[in-house]
């Protein structure tokens, strides 16, 4: 099934720009009065003709909308320290989005060993994957924030974690399998850190915000694995 992006509709007419005009009319040889499916990264799929062809910008009519296409019933926000390597975290962003996420917050904590992060090109890479997955809501990206400032923005009405390798006798880890399983699940947001782990005063804080700590098995893993490994555990969590 072949997606469009278009961020420009008023529920009746849908606007290709040059970008995804070009992949439509010059790659895949669509016409005039063909069919196409278009999402507008809200959620929505419209099932549009195409009423011009040109490969610098086309518009299609909208014949029928459906939204929530391709949803899960959840809302996933996952804050994860960027990576040294931006290719993993990049990596992440994409399996994550394949999976089922709503937003991803890039958290600077203090043992991380990157502390710019520029989202242009991420902003594309999960693009690509939304309609490679056939969904149609787009993933937010917001702006790098400090752990401890994301820690304080999470509303009270989400299931909070915090995936940690270390123990804390007076908050031991729980499995985030058991923690998902024991809870109701609606808004999710969970923290994952950077290549050294979080800071012991940076899971306390955590944790006197609402934080649950939690592990994710045995193995030790690198940060775009756990942050992937904790999609996936949201994920299969409504299977």
């Amino acid at each position: 099934m072949e997606l469009f992006y278009s961020n420009e509709t008023d529920g009746n007419l849908c606007h290709l720009d040059a970008e995804e005009a070009g992949h439509c009319v010059k790659v895949l040889r669509h016409r005039t009065g063909e069919l196409v499916n278009i999402i507008d990264g809200e959620g929505n799929l419209y099932r549009c003709r195409l009423i011009n062809d040109s490969p610098k910008g086309c518009d299609a009519a909208v014949e029928e909308v459906i939204a929530g296409w391709g949803a899960h019933p959840y809302e996933l926000t996952m804050a994860v320290c960027p990576t040294k390597n931006n290719d993993r975290y990049e990596w992440f962003a994409e399996k994550a989005t394949e999976i089922g996420i709503d937003c991803i917050v890039p958290v600077i904590g203090d043992h991380s060993e990157r502390k710019v992060f520029k989202g242009e090109r991420l902003r594309k890479i999960l693009l690509s994957a939304t309609k490679q997955s056939l969904k149609a809501k787009l993933p937010r990206l917001e702006e790098p924030v400090s752990v401890n400032e994301f820690i304080r923005s999470v509303p009270e009405d989400s299931l909070k974690l915090v995936a940690c390798c270390f123990e804390d006798e007076n908050h031991p880890r729980r499995s985030i399998r058991q923690v998902l399983e024991a809870q109701e699940v609606g808004k999710v947001a969970i923290l994952i850190g950077p290549e050294g782990d979080f800071s012991k005063e940076e899971v306390k804080l955590a944790v006197e915000n609402g934080f649950i700590p939690v592990h994710l098995g045995e193995s030790r893993l690198r940060t775009e694995t756990a942050a992937v490994t904790a999609v996936s555990a949201v994920y299969f969590r409504f299977l």
